[in-house]
């Protein structure tokens, strides 16, 4: 309940709308500098209104009438919004009006509504990838409420702590017809996160006057994402593939491997974002996708040699696109078929790819995290320390160097401790 609420109510009236010198008297309510006017049904003359009192001047024989009916309005009008405090509602003018007149004081926001609301404002600021995201938790949505309630709609407003820990628990024990894996605790974390999105957005609207996530907490489980070891870079380079579908897709695969961008990075490139850079070199510059923040990438010669292949491919030349583009759905698919023809026993995907910038390419080689981190696009450098894991092969070369400083210091100091010893026993016998 707000407590530093602005609250008035005074009358007015507006001549140029007066017929024959008639005109209306109009109320406005005002709280926190948010107004609305209204008309409750109460006409005088234009010539015995007093503007400074906000009522008939004291002379006009009906001015007691009129200014009493005027008094009662104002009294109604406080009271409703002394009782909507207490009640701990949020208060509107609009509100109030509808109060004064009324009027259904409570809109039914629906769940659905909202979902076709944040649909439409944030179709112009999200991805189609992520938009199809919300589209999945939506469905989500619909069958615990079915399931749960036998509706396929709830009110805002009824969503509780209590709804979210049910979904939650729905969630975790619904079991998919068809064959992709149940959700796993990250996963089920996602579908949360969109929802409190969305009611979220339903507070910051007025459509609800509390934040139903306020005491929820949320619960992410730390995974270990798979990245490429040498070895296995070498490998998936050196493979011979027949399929010209497979090679292409293992291209693009190990060209996110030495650039560490996404899959829609990749497939949105364009002669535009090659540049040359202040070292002569050849320099990839664009916006990603998915942060929008700009980024300017070296480009390493296995990168390199991967787009000159796609140079003159009809394909990437009539879209003027530096690769031939194909779809997501796919990709994934084509990726595990890879991975079992040459042999890697990791799932391959494109998040594997920029772990594997991230670690194999560029933080096993002593690249700075601070440099990683703008070449990964992040907004945060802590982003970027989930990818910065020492390797085995990292840990043993620092030990290497440690040895070889420690070991000439080892026999001397045996030397040293032989001879002592011997002196020792020289002087006692």
């Amino acid at each position: 309940m707000r407590t530093s609420q602005s609250f008035g109510v005074n009358f007015t009236i507006k001549k140029e709308k007066a017929k024959n010198g008639i005109a209306s008297v109009y109320a406005a309510i005002t709280i926190n500098k948010e107004r609305v006017i209204f008309a409750p049904k109460k006409q005088i003359n234009v010539e015995d209104w007093d503007k400074g009192h906000g009522g008939l001047k004291v002379r006009v024989p009906e001015a007691k009438e009129t200014n009493a009916y005027l008094e009662q309005v104002k009294f109604t009008i406080t009271t409703y919004y002394q009782q909507l405090q207490l009640d701990g509602k949020e208060i509107t003018p609009q509100l109030l009006k509808a109060c004064f007149l009324g009027e259904d004081t409570e809109e039914t926001y629906s769940l659905s509504k909202l979902m076709d609301y944040h649909e439409e404002t944030a179709s112009a600021a999200l991805t189609a990838s992520t938009l199809k995201h919300y589209g999945v938790t939506r469905r989500y949505l619909e069958k615990f409420l079915k399931a749960k309630y036998n509706t396929t709609d709830y009110r805002i407003k009824d969503i509780d702590y209590k709804f979210i820990v049910d979904f939650e628990t729905y969630l975790r024990n619904h079991k998919p017809a068809d064959h992709f894996q149940p959700l796993n605790n990250n996963g089920v974390m996602k579908h949360l996160i969109r929802l409190r999105k969305m009611t979220t957005l339903a507070f910051k609207l007025q459509w609800i006057s509390r934040d139903p996530f306020k005491n929820y907490k949320f619960r992410y489980k730390k995974v270990e994402t798979a990245f490429l070891s040498t070895n296995e870079l070498k490998a998936l380079e050196n493979y011979d593939i027949a399929s010209d579908t497979l090679e292409a897709i293992r291209d693009y695969f190990l060209f996110a491997c030495y650039t560490g961008l996404s899959f829609v990075d990749l497939m949105n490139l364009h002669e535009g974002n090659v540049v040359r850079g202040e070292d002569g070199e050849k320099w990839l510059k664009l916006f990603r996708q998915k942060s929008h923040e700009a980024t300017n990438l070296p480009l390493l010669a296995p990168a390199l040699a991967i787009m000159n292949k796609y140079k003159d491919n009809p394909r990437s030349v009539s879209l003027n696109k530096i690769f031939p583009t194909i779809t997501n759905q796919k990709v994934n698919v084509y990726l595990k078929e890879i991975a079992k023809i040459v042999g890697i026993k990791k799932k391959l995907t494109f998040g594997v790819a920029r772990h594997t910038f991230a670690t194999t390419i560029t933080l096993a080689n002593n690249v700075p995290i601070e440099t990683v981190s703008k070449m990964m696009g992040h907004t945060k450098i802590a982003t970027t320390q989930i990818y910065a894991r020492v390797l085995l092969k990292k840990i043993g070369e620092d030990m290497h160097v440690l040895r070889e400083k420690l070991e000439p210091e080892v026999p001397k100091r045996k030397a040293n401790r032989k001879g002592n010893s011997n002196t020792h026993l020289k002087k006692v016998s």
